[in-house]
């Protein structure tokens, strides 16, 4: 009902079949009916998380051309027309006519890193998310979806699973914060989908209803699989493979308390193909790494407004006849004798940090205008990103920070910044990153350095020095400038 009060207010204002409307707001039930309420209308939502800086959410509503803007406990600044979700389940119900959209019309666009220094929009469509829908209706049954946690940033993928596979089974979307959430107050859930640095973070203090777990988004290790074995009655762990490009999941591997073997990403989903080539578009034999390359439902349109990047990244599939296409994704794998996919990690400089896929280039060149800076570079080590630069003046990773923070998302922002007079070279002139240094102390953006007054001062330092890595911490220095975040706070 309340889904179809938005959907009547967003055709008030002209939003069409079509349609982008974004969707600005603190994760709430509101939330889940504004864009329920989007899809109702006919429109595609797209989604843009409060915390980010104010220039990336104009630079995403004016790349999207959205038609209307939807919001609830935030401000956007905007020439189309702001709807406030507040007050949409109190309102008297509204009825809508259906919108009359397809498969092939879209459902969401997405913005991940940009290797240019923008985000690009990924367009995805009904049928990839129907799909979707449909095969996670079929692996886990109502009792499993009955109590879904909703902890992900709606800007990324997960989210679509997370909010509309339980309610397309009449289960319940249990909204939190974020998936610290868990170890604050008793929270009662069946199901939980995170990254694995986000479960190892809540993995003794996942609920006793909880009865599986998804992980996604980053490399899962045995010892994290032993973890929540051993510290939860979970019964089952999936692991989940895919991009925001194939429509969250496209591949996923059953983990049960009997599990001894080797860490796969396992089997294509339902109507989803896996192939992996060689350089030449050849099928690898078993045993052999290639380029991971997903076919069938789930392949999104492409990039919204970038038919070249389109091109080159969805192309045809010569091996589902004329009308298949396929998505090139960068990730490295091989077939095992038993039909499962191992995983090798990328083939380009795109990086995962804490389950946020990252393109090191965008950072690379948002680093780049800062007006001192000459030449950068920036590389993920330490499960963290750090920066090198050859600076043109005077500037320090205070000031380098401020400006990183000011355009980008806090994961994007580089924790260490360190400058060289020059960049080191390969023999043949491309930037050596594994001759890279370490960063010292003057590489984070520090207040001045001051000792540590006391004994509770010392003891502090003592521990923020262990978890960050750093040499010594002054009694002004920032936790999260050091390189610190939410996950490693709760070690902290």
């Amino acid at each position: 009902a309340a889904a179809d009060v938005v959907a009547a207010r967003l055709r008030a204002v002209g939003v069409v079949r079509g349609s982008r409307v974004a969707v600005c707001a603190e994760r709430s039930a509101e939330l889940v009916a504004g864009l329920l309420g989007v899809l109702k209308a006919g429109g595609a939502y797209l989604p843009l998380d409060p915390s980010y800086p104010a220039a990336s959410l104009e630079y995403m509503l004016s790349d999207a051309a959205s038609a209307a803007v939807l919001t609830f406990g935030t401000s956007v600044a905007t020439s189309v027309p702001v709807l406030d979700l507040d007050g949409v389940f109190a309102a008297s119900p509204v009825p809508v006519t259906p919108s009359g959209v397809c498969n092939g019309d879209a459902a969401y666009v997405i913005y991940t890193s940009g290797s240019t220094g923008r985000p690009k929009g990924v367009v995805v469509e009904h049928g990839g998310v129907v799909n979707l829908l449909a095969w996670g209706a079929e692996v886990f049954d109502k009792a499993t979806l009955a109590r879904t946690l909703f902890a992900t940033s709606v800007s990324f993928d997960p989210s679509v699973s997370q909010m509309f596979l339980p309610l397309s089974v009449g289960g319940t979307v249990v909204v939190v914060r974020d998936a610290l959430a868990l170890r604050e107050s008793p929270v009662e859930v069946s199901f939980v989908d995170l990254p694995p640095s986000a479960l190892r973070a809540v993995a003794d203090s996942l609920p006793a209803t909880t009865r599986r777990v998804n992980v996604g988004g980053e490399p899962l290790g045995a010892d994290l699989i032993e973890r929540v074995f051993a510290d939860s009655d979970v019964e089952e762990i999936r692991n989940q493979w895919g991009l925001t490009e194939t429509t969250v999941d496209s591949a996923s591997a059953v983990i049960r308390r009997d599990f001894a073997g080797e860490v796969t990403i396992g089997r294509p989903i339902a109507n989803t193909k896996i192939y992996i080539l060689d350089r030449a578009g050849r099928p690898v034999p078993v045993g052999v790494i290639g380029e991971i390359y997903v076919g069938g439902a789930g392949v999104a349109r492409g990039y919204l407004d970038r038919a070249a990047l389109t091109g080159s990244r969805f192309v045809a599939d010569p091996f589902a006849g004329n009308c298949g296409r396929m998505y090139r994704t960068g990730d490295l794998g091989w077939w095992n004798a038993d039909g499962t996919i191992g995983f090798a990690g990328r083939n380009d400089f795109q990086v995962k940090i804490r389950g946020f896929r990252v393109e090191l280039g965008e950072i690379e060149q948002w680093l780049g205008r800062h007006p001192l800076v000459v030449q950068a570079v920036v590389v993920a080590k330490y499960d963290r990103l750090v920066a090198y630069y050859v600076p043109a003046g005077e500037v320090d990773a205070a000031g380098l920070r401020e400006h990183m923070t000011a355009e980008l998302p806090g994961y994007m922002v580089p924790t260490a910044f360190v400058a060289l007079e020059t960049l080191p070279l390969t023999p043949n002139g491309k930037v050596d990153r594994k001759a890279l240094p370490a960063p010292d102390g003057d590489a984070y953006a520090r207040m001045g350095y001051q000792e540590p007054e006391g004994e509770i001062e010392q003891a502090i330092a003592g521990v923020w020095a262990e978890l960050l890595g750093v040499e010594r911490v002054g009694r002004f220095d920032d936790f999260f400038a050091l390189g610190g975040h939410s996950l490693l706070a709760v070690s902290l």
